[in-house]
Parts: C-alpha cells; sequence; structure tokens
C-alpha cells in the first residue's frame, strides 16, 4: 500500500513541476521539446510499477505467492485433520459407550437370577473398534448388591471376622461364578472382565 501512495505522489508532484516549468519558460521553439520530455519522463513515472515488475526476478515473486499459499493449504490441512481426530475420538466413545449398555442389558437379568447381583456400570477398553469383540482388552464391570424393595432399611447383621476363612472363600468363588457366567454371556475371556463393586 505505502508503494501505490508513493507512486501516486511522484506523479502529482511531477505534474506541478511541469507545470511550473512550462509557465516559467517563455513561448519559442524550445517550449515544444519541453514538452515532449515532460511527457516522456510523465510516461516513465507512470510505468515505473511496470518497470519494477520486469525487471525482478519473476521466479522470485512468484515463489513468494507459492509460500505464502503453501503454509495458508498447510494449516488448513493441520485444522481438518484436528478435527477429524476430534471426531473419531467422540465417535469412538459414543460407540463404547453403547456397546456397554447393551452388554449390561445382555447380562443383567441373568447375573441377578444367578448371583443376586445388579450391573451398576460396564466400562469397556478396547484397542480397535473394527475388530470387536476380538480387539476388547479389558471389561470392568461394577456390581452391587440385589436391593430389596423395603420402606425401611433394617439395620444390617454386623459379623466380627474371627480368622474364619469360609467366607472370603465364598466370596471368591462366587465373583469367579460372575466372571465366568459373563465371560460366556459376552463371549469374551475371563482374564479380561475386571470385577469391581458399586460404580453407580
Amino acid at each position: 500500500m505505502s508503494f501505490l501512495t508513493e507512486w501516486i505522489t511522484n506523479i502529482i508532484v511531477f505534474v506541478l513541476l511541469a507545470t511550473v516549468i512550462d509557465m516559467l519558460l517563455p513561448s519559442s521553439s524550445m517550449q515544444k521539446y519541453v514538452k515532449i520530455v515532460t511527457g516522456l519522463l510523465l510516461i516513465t513515472i507512470i510505468l515505473t510499477p511496470l518497470l519494477k515488475l520486469l525487471t525482478s526476478d519473476v521466479d522470485t515473486v512468484i515463489d513468494s505467492f507459492r509460500i505464502s499459499g503453501t503454509s495458508q493449504n498447510n494449516s488448513v490441512e493441520n485444522l481438518i485433520e484436528m478435527k477429524k481426530k476430534e471426531i473419531q475420538a467422540s465417535q469412538r466413545a459414543y460407540i463404547l459407550e453403547q456397546m456397554a449398555v447393551q452388554m449390561k442389558q445382555e447380562a443383567e437379568k441373568e447375573l441377578m437370577e444367578k448371583s443376586g447381583k445388579v450391573i451398576n456400570k460396564v466400562n469397556i477398553a478396547a484397542s480397535d473398534l473394527e475388530n470387536i469383540p476380538d480387539s476388547i482388552t479389558e471389561v470392568t464391570v461394577y456390581l452391587s448388591e440385589k436391593k430389596e424393595e423395603q420402606a425401611i432399611e433394617a439395620v444390617r447383621h454386623v459379623e466380627i471376622d474371627t480368622g474364619d476363612k469360609t467366607r472370603s472363600e465364598k466370596t471368591v468363588e462366587n465373583m469367579s461364578l460372575v466372571t465366568s457366567l459373563l465371560a460366556e454371556k459376552w463371549n469374551l475371556s475371563p482374564e479380561k472382565i475386571i470385577i469391581a463393586e458399586g460404580g453407580t
């Protein structure tokens, strides 16, 4: 923009200077030659931008346009790639969430009948969504006891552990039963299923 204002300023100054010189010269045969010279100088001043463009290296000018265009294209491509990754991540999370809901619905009734446990929540971790169920690396199942429908909850019986290991053995046995039931229902290996308490 500064180049354009400088160019217009030079033209205006030269026209004013040529007018002053024309007024100062007496009317003689020299005036005709002065007008020709000032006209030629005015033409060269007007054509200065074109001359600068012709004298500069055309390849350099074209490369500068390409560099600025390439940097803009790169930034647009990076932005598109970022948005694509965000969409894929949200889509992946949605798919895993829907799978967890379906898995919970499949096993909930049978699990409640056989073990008295209720599935609160299911979390799935998978390495590749296109190769399911083989790509499932871990399924965490949060369980709780089946709640009895009572208006007032009775005080639970408190037991003090005196070293008797039969209760913990029953708990482990019950958890292995739950794990094998879920593994069979979901067609997974029992090692991939993690049982946890709570998760509401």
